[in-house]
C-alpha cells in the first residue's frame, strides 16, 4: 500500500530552500562532526564528552561557566566571545544570540546560496550542538525564591540554539540529554559520523524538551499576576483559557494510576501508613508505628485483592517492611525512600516496580483535575478541601467516643479516594471493609460488610455522599457499626438520623461530599 503524504509536507520537501529535489533529499549521508558547541547548565558528563570530542579532532566552542569547566580540565576550548568577537552582555542574557553562531548552525549544507553566504561572512559550519537549559521548573519549587529570580531562570539562548539545530537536523546533530553523551561519542569513535536516523531522533527529543520547558513556564505564569502574586478566583475563572499538557510515561497507564492513588492515600495520614490499591481503589489501608506494621494491617484488610496490586507508603520502606512484603505478589511499591537493605532485597523480586518520591505531600493537591470525554476535556478543581470529623456536626443524641472519632477520621480520609458510590468500614488503625463503585449506595454498604475479613462490632462507617435512606443505617447497625460519618444534605436526613438514634449509634455530618468518579 502506498503511503499518503500530506500535500503541505510534499510541497515543503520539494521546495526546500528554493531548490530542485535531489537524490540527497531521499537519503542524506551521515554527518561528519568537525565543530561542536557546548553550552550546558547541567554539567554532568560535559567534561567527558568534550574530552572525547577533542580527542577525535573536533573543535569545541563553549560559553561562560561551561568553557571555564572544560579549560580547568585541560580541554582545548574556543570561547564564544573570542569566536564571535562580541562580549557577553546584560548579565549573561545575551551570549550565543549572534549571526556567526546561528548561521553556522542553520546553513543548509547542500544549498549553494547558503554556503556562499556563510563563506563570504567567514562563518564556518557548526555540526553538533550540545545544550541543556536553566532549571526553571526546579527553581519555582525552591523555598524563598523571589519572582524576579525565577524570571531570570527563563532560558533564551539555549532554546534558540536547540530549535535552530533541531530544525536543521539533516545537517546538524543536537543533544539535550546528558544520558545520550556516551552513545554519541561511541558512534563518532566507531564510524566517525552521526547517521541521519540518529540525528532525526535527537531532533525529536530536542523539540519535546523545548515544548516541556515552555509548558512549565506557561503553567507557572498562568497562576500569577504581573507582580508575581498569586491570582485569586474571585473575579475570574480558576481555569486557564488554554491548557498545555506534557507527559513522560515509562510505566503502564494502569500502573501509574494505581501508584499515584496509593501514594496519595498514604499521604493523608501523619502516622506511618500503607495503602494497598487495586484498579485505583484501595483494598486495604493500615496505620502503625512502623512501615511494616502499617503494611501488615493493610494486608489483613483484604489479602485476596492485594494480589497483583500496588502498595504506597508515607514513610521510608525499611528492611523489616521489605521482608513483610516478600511473600506477596505486588506490581509496584511507591514510597518517599527505601533503606539500602530494603532495596537490595526488593530488587531481587522479578518485575516489581519501585518508585521513590523523595518527599511526602503534607497538603492536598492543588490545581485542576482533568477527565477526557468524547470530543473534549473536562476540567474541575481537585477535591482538596476537607473537614475533619472532629470539626463536623454531631446530629445524633449520642456523641462518638474518642476511639470512634479516631476511627471516623481514618474512614473519612480513605473514602475520598474510593470510587463512588463509596463506603468504608474502619477502626482506628486500619480499614476493615470497602464497598466501591456500586450502582446504589445500599449495595456498597452491603458489599463493604461482605468484604470485611473479621467482625465489624465497634467499627465505624464513612460514606462519600449523603445516605439517601435509612436502609444503609439499618444494615450498618446489624453489622455492629457504632458510628457513621457522612456529608448529610439529603431530604431524608431526619429519617436517617432517627434510625441512628434508634440503634444507639453516633452520626457526624461534615457538610462536604467527595463523590469520586
Amino acid at each position: 500500500m502506498a503511503a499518503v503524504v500530506p500535500r503541505s509536507v510534499a510541497r515543503s520537501a520539494g521546495a526546500r530552500s528554493g531548490r530542485k529535489r535531489t537524490a540527497r533529499d531521499q537519503v542524506h549521508p551521515p554527518l561528519q562532526v568537525n565543530r561542536a558547541l557546548l553550552s550546558v547548565y547541567d554539567k554532568d558528563g560535559a567534561v567527558e564528552l568534550a574530552r572525547g570530542l577533542s580527542e577525535l579532532g573536533v573543535e569545541v566552542l563553549s560559553t561562560g561557566g561551561t568553557a571555564r569547566l572544560l579549560i580547568d580540565n585541560g580541554i582545548p576550548v574556543v570561547r564564544i566571545t573570542d569566536y564571535t568577537q562580541f562580549p557577553e552582555m546584560l548579565d549573561g542574557r545575551v551570549k550565543t544570540l549572534h549571526p556567526k553562531i546561528h548561521a553556522g548552525i542553520m546553513a543548509v549544507r547542500d544549498n549553494r546560496k547558503h554556503m556562499a553566504q556563510v563563506r563570504r561572512a567567514g562563518i564556518p559550519p557548526i555540526d553538533l550542538v550540545v545544550v541543556n537549559l536553566y532549571p526553571f521548573e526546579k527553581t519555582t519549587a525552591m523555598e524563598g525564591i523571589g519572582f524576579n529570580e525565577i524570571v531570570e531562570m527563563i532560558d533564551i539562548g539555549g532554546p534558540t540554539l536547540v530549535r535552530a539545530a533541531a530544525k536543521n537536523f539533516r545537517d546538524v546533530g543536537v543533544v539535550v540529554d546528558p544520558a545520550d553523551y556516551s552513545e554519541i561519542l561511541s558512534m563518532l569513535r566507531q564510524y566517525g559520523r552521526l547517521t541521519e536516523e540518529r540525528r532525526f531522533e535527537l531532533a525529536k527529543k530536542a523539540f519535546q524538551h523545548i515544548a516541556s520547558y515552555d509548558t512549565s513556564i506557561f503553567t507557572y505564569f498562568s497562576l500569577l499576576n504581573p507582580d508575581g502574586s498569586l491570582k485569586t478566583a474571585t473575579r475570574e475563572s480558576p481555569f486557564p483559557t488554554r491548557l498545555s499538557l506534557d507527559f513522560f510515561k515509562d510505566l503502564s497507564f494502569n500502573n501509574l494510576l494505581d501508584l499515584d492513588a496509593a501514594f496519595r492515600i498514604a499521604c493523608e495520614f501523619d502516622r506511618p501508613a500503607c495503602a494497598a490499591v487495586k484498579h485505583t481503589n484501595p483494598c486495604g489501608v493500615g496505620l502503625g508505628r512502623t512501615a511494616s506494621e502499617a503494611f501488615l494491617r493493610a494486608r489483613e484488610a483484604d489479602p485476596v485483592s492485594l494480589y497483583g496490586g500496588i502498595t504506597g507508603f508515607n514513610v521510608e520502606v525499611d528492611l523489616a517492611c521489605a521482608q513483610a512484603m516478600r511473600e506477596v505478589f505486588l506490581e509496584g511499591i511507591i514510597a518517599p525512600d527505601y533503606s539500602a537493605a530494603a532495596l537490595e532485597l526488593l530488587r531481587t523480586r522479578k518485575n516489581l516496580r519501585l518508585l521513590r518520591t523523595g518527599s511526602v505531600r503534607k497538603d492536598a493537591p492543588g490545581g485542576n483535575d482533568l477527565r477526557r470525554v468524547e470530543g473534549g476535556l473536562l476540567v474541575q478543581e481537585w477535591d482538596s478541601q476537607d473537614i475533619d470529623p472532629h470539626r463536623g456536626k454531631v446530629v445524633t443524641r449520642r456523641l462518638p467516643t474518642p476511639p470512634e472519632m479516631e476511627a471516623l477520621r481514618v474512614a473519612w480520609n480513605v473514602v475520598r479516594h474510593v470510587r463512588s458510590n463509596a463506603i468504608v468500614y474502619a477502626n482506628a488503625d486500619r480499614t476493615l471493609g470497602i464497598g466501591a463503585g456500586q450502582m446504589s449506595r445500599v449495595d456498597s454498604v452491603r458489599f463493604g460488610a461482605l468484604k470485611a475479613t473479621g467482625p465489624l462490632e465497634g467499627a465505624v462507617l464513612a460514606s462519600d455522599a449523603f445516605l439517601p435512606f435509612r436502609d444503609s443505617v439499618d444494615i450498618a447497625a446489624e453489622a455492629g457499626v457504632g458510628a457513621i460519618v457522612q456529608p448529610g444534605g439529603s431530604i431524608r436526613d431526619p429519617e436517617v438520623i432517627a434510625a441512628a438514634d434508634e440503634h444507639g449509634m453516633a452520626m457526624v455530618f461534615t457538610g462536604l461530599r467527595h463523590f469520586k468518579h
